[in-house]
């Protein structure tokens, strides 16, 4: 059965069982129970490890029509933008893109702004790698499709966890900050309201339970009214590993002339197809295989015959290299817990994120480390999508990503090495392998998907490391 099928025939067996569900925030990676010690983390299974085998179809742009001669014409939805100012922005949002650095549009921006801006609204299928942009492209639609003369939400977004839903609400107070007129309103987990509450903010971006909760349970604002449906990391939000039975409900109770836009790094062939069955005549942009394996990314690996060993690679590296800030990931919050006791009692400034933290204790964490006061982050899958920190110049694979039946899950690897190497900085990715057949297969897996070569690093040779620096 496909999952267009699953969607079809688990929307009506949704309504019996959502309200058993919808009290109970479903917040993915962020909110997921945590795994019991040893065991993987669930907070990767749930919105992260999604067993997305496959990158993407190749192709920049899809549709049915011809692209090439649509995008000659300046009147098409899908002729392409050199300058944020061909856009005809309101001032004030055009103001506000200069002033977070956006200078000139990425590619994925000169590419889905026209769509997302055309007059009719266009509905949208976008894939593109880690750092390019993404956020703020539909973020400035989300903006621009706002009427401030009707106090409702018109907006919705859609984040898999509670920090990416944070993270893009950051980004749109930014880009709207000289637009006071424009409110937004994050349905995250810590944010309540009183029974009997109306929402009057334009836009709404939070995490699947919480607007299940606002929108159905309490009626806090109307679906219905809903003119932009964003989904953020969309193929964690349909696939049957995310939140899937979520979506599908939101999804069936919004406006057919809703403009739908869906954004991620990545996107296996089912999925795809799924999103093109769901999503009525949709602009496709993704970029070609080749084009996924970010080429500012330097990838190594490391080959380790233990944890203890795999510790003294990851002191070698840092003892040589200049670093900003590190991510190093974890399979398991034991080895993540393991670790991070270890580095701290050498002296390293280290913080420590995992599913079992509140999300108290998660905000605090992350600005912490976004305030540099941390040098090294040391979590699971729960920051492999998304988060944003400008300094992080190296990733560490302490365990190499992998799927249920032990294959490599390449799709969580592309996105835990796109959190290096944003916006085209030069970043560098070190893997480390512990020897097994099973790990040095996983490695082999990655090296094939990707068609990019990972180099092996001697972390006893000095000068080696230093070189890595200089490159």
């Amino acid at each position: 059965m496909s999952l267009a099928d699953d969607w079809a025939q688990s929307a009506d067996k949704q309504e019996s069982v959502l309200s058993s569900k919808v009290g109970g925030l479903q917040l993915g990676a962020g909110d997921a129970p945590a795994a019991e010690n040893g065991a993987a983390d669930d907070v990767g299974s749930a919105a992260d490890s999604s067993l997305l085998q496959k990158v993407i179809r190749t192709g920049l742009i899809k549709n049915k029509n011809d692209i090439e001669v649509q995008r000659s014409d300046p009147n098409s939805p899908l002729y392409s933008i050199k300058s944020f100012e061909a856009l005809n922005l309101r001032p004030e949002l055009l103001k506000g893109v200069y002033a977070m650095g956006f200078n000139a549009p990425s590619k994925i921006q000169e590419m889905a702004l026209p769509i997302l801006l055309a007059d009719p609204p266009q509905n949208l299928i976008a894939q593109s790698q880690s750092g390019t942009g993404k956020t703020a492209a539909f973020v400035l639609a989300m903006l621009s499709r706002v009427d401030i003369t009707k106090n409702y939400p018109q907006v919705l977004c859609l984040s898999p966890t509670y920090e990416l839903a944070l993270q893009t609400g950051d980004v749109a107070q930014k880009m709207a900050q000289y637009c006071p007129d424009i409110r937004i309103k994050f349905a995250v987990r810590g944010e309540e309201l009183a029974r009997g509450s109306h929402l009057d903010e334009h836009i709404v971006i939070g995490t699947p339970g919480k607007v299940l909760d606002w929108g159905i349970k309490f009626r806090f604002f109307d679906i219905k009214k809903i003119s932009v449906f964003v989904l953020d990391e969309a193929d964690v939000m349909i696939s049957l590993q995310g939140h899937q039975d979520q979506s599908i409900r939101i999804h069936k109770m919004v406006p057919k002339s809703c403009q739908m836009l869906f954004f991620s790094a990545t996107y296996n062939t089912e999925v795809m197809n799924f999103a093109e069955a769901i999503v009525s005549n949709p602009v496709i942009i993704k970029l070609k295989r080749e084009e996924e394996s970010l080429d500012n990314i330097k990838q190594y690996y490391v080959d380790c015959q233990s944890e203890e060993a795999k510790y003294q690679a990851i002191s070698n590296i840092y003892g040589v290299i200049t670093i900003g800030q590190a991510i190093i990931f974890c399979h398991t919050k034991r080895t993540a817990s393991w670790l991070s006791n270890k580095m701290i009692q050498d002296g390293h400034s280290v913080a420590l994120l995992s599913g079992e933290l509140t999300v108290e204790q998660r905000i605090s964490v992350l600005d912490r480390f976004r305030d540099g006061k941390e040098k090294i982050l040391i979590t699971t899958n729960v920051l492999s999508r998304g988060i944003d920190v400008e300094q992080v110049t190296i990733v560490v694979n302490f365990d190499l990503p992998v799927d249920q039946t032990g294959a490599a899950d390449c799709e969580t690897y592309l996105h835990r090495i796109g959190r290096t190497g944003r916006f085209g900085k030069a970043g560098i990715a070190i893997n480390l392998v512990d020897g097994r057949r099973s790990s040095n297969a996983v490695l082999q897996q990655i090296v094939q998907h990707f068609g990019r070569k990972i180099h092996k690093l001697d972390v006893e040779d000095v000068d080696e490391i230093e070189r890595i620096n200089k490159d």
